[in-house]
């Protein structure tokens, strides 16, 4: 893409009124525009993050063996009546609303109740379990506070997942197996290092859950973590007792403290839900039984929110390779239309080799504005093409991680970042 087209322009400072950085840093390079406290539109830059990110989780969701689907946002109030959280003391974050003849509806808060109902029509046998369906899907919740940028919305993205099996064993593998599914998935996005499976409350869903918490200073909640085994345990639900049920001696283990941010979760849910929309199927003898379910989380922008804060310099962001809007910034710092012609040429060579490219055309900005725009844009490959490297059949090429700049072939700058793409 050149970048003399995209509408979205660098804002020389960050934007009042936000005290959150993912949002102050993605407001200033123009990935995000502000609607209201906790709503956010993703402009071109922030879509493409986000579609980077959907497609990581995507990938490895469907290796693991599920399928996606898509399901409303409006919701009945039936369903919800019948598992009791309609009620604003069960649930006192749901948006609601109502139909022109009166009729009351909810505004998607969370999925398990409408999942369970849509598979009570297609779950009649044992054979038709175990399987598991995911979504990426508009959610509503009615934060009483959201000041954490695009980390705690009140319009956001979800990927839930619903895991149906017969029973808890064949539930307690696939349940396991998500462990790892989702470790790999935050390893993907840049965030393994720092991300502990953290056992917590399971509120609302369940009795007890486990948490991904990423270490941040910008986290929202404590962790105590063991940095060699990788565990960890939310400080509000630190007891004997967490430990007891999880089968787990905390003598066997050396905490740590540190702030951090919930990108994930995953619950055991049980029959509670099956069994109150009678979700059921029978067994080889005929015999009928609730069907067990799981569920499982990922918020997008929460993801992305905290990408930002995990990654990021006095300069601006620092996009991992898997996420980053784009894989190579190609800057040019040409006047004369020949040498033009040679960046337009090696523009297109990039993209020829798959490579995504946001190529900074523009001859009207000083080479200090192009460097400083793109260190707050934070692709992780910058190209720089001036009459001088091209007089010497050279590119210069710096790492935005990295602060010195190298002079390459376009052979080896091929292969510098055909190694993550």
């Amino acid at each position: 893409m050149k970048q003399s087209q995209l509408f979205t322009k660098i804002k020389k400072e960050i934007p009042s009124g936000e005290v959150a950085k993912n949002a102050q840093l993605l407001l200033q390079a123009g990935f995000i525009h502000k609607e209201m406290a906790g709503v956010y539109s993703f402009l071109p830059l922030g879509l493409r993050v986000i579609e980077k990110i959907k497609h990581v989780i995507r990938k490895e969701l469907n290796n693991a063996g599920c399928q996606e689907m898509s399901m409303t946002s409006l919701q009945s109030k039936d369903i919800w009546k019948k598992t009791g959280r309609w009620s604003d003391d069960v649930v006192d974050n749901c948006f609601k609303t109502s139909l022109k003849n009166g009729t009351e509806l909810g505004l998607a808060f969370s999925h398990e109740e409408p999942v369970a109902q849509i598979m009570a029509n297609y779950v009649h046998s044992y054979k038709d379990l175990p399987f598991s369906a995911y979504q990426f899907q508009t959610k509503f919740r009615n934060e009483l506070r959201a000041k954490s940028g695009i980390m705690r919305g009140r319009e956001f993205l979800m990927k839930d997942l619903y895991s149906f099996h017969v029973d808890k064993k064949a539930h307690d593998e696939f349940y396991e197996k998500m462990k790892g599914v989702y470790m790999e998935i935050f390893r993907k996005l840049g965030l393994g290092g720092n991300t502990y499976l953290t056992m917590s409350s399971g509120v609302p869903f369940s009795k007890y859950s486990f948490e991904f918490q990423t270490i941040s200073e910008a986290g929202e909640d404590v962790i105590l973590f063991d940095k060699e085994k990788k565990v960890a345990i939310n400080k509000d639900d630190f007891s004997d007792e967490i430990f007891v049920d999880f089968g787990l001696n905390k003598d066997d283990y050396v905490f740590e403290e540190a702030k951090s941010i919930e990108i994930g979760d995953i619950y055991s849910l049980g029959t509670k839900y099956s069994e109150a929309i009678d979700l059921t199927y029978a067994d080889a003898e005929g015999k009928s039984h609730p069907v067990f379910m799981g569920s499982y989380g990922i918020g997008v922008p929460r993801v992305m929110g905290t990408v930002v804060e995990v990654y990021n310099d006095e300069d601006g962001i620092i996009w991992p390779e898997e996420v980053a809007p784009f894989a190579v910034h190609l800057i040019s710092l040409c006047k004369g239309d020949a040498e033009k012609g040679v960046v337009e040429k090696v523009y297109k060579q990039l993209i020829s080799h798959n490579i995504d490219v946001l190529y900074d055309d523009r001859s009207n900005v000083s080479a200090g504005q192009k460097f400083a725009e793109s260190d707050k844009i934070g692709i992780p490959h910058r190209v720089i093409m001036s009459p001088k490297t091209i007089a010497n059949n050279t590119f210069e090429y710096k790492k935005r991680s990295e602060k010195d700049a190298k002079y390459m072939s376009f052979d080896a700058l091929l292969r510098i970042i055909s190694k993550t793409y």
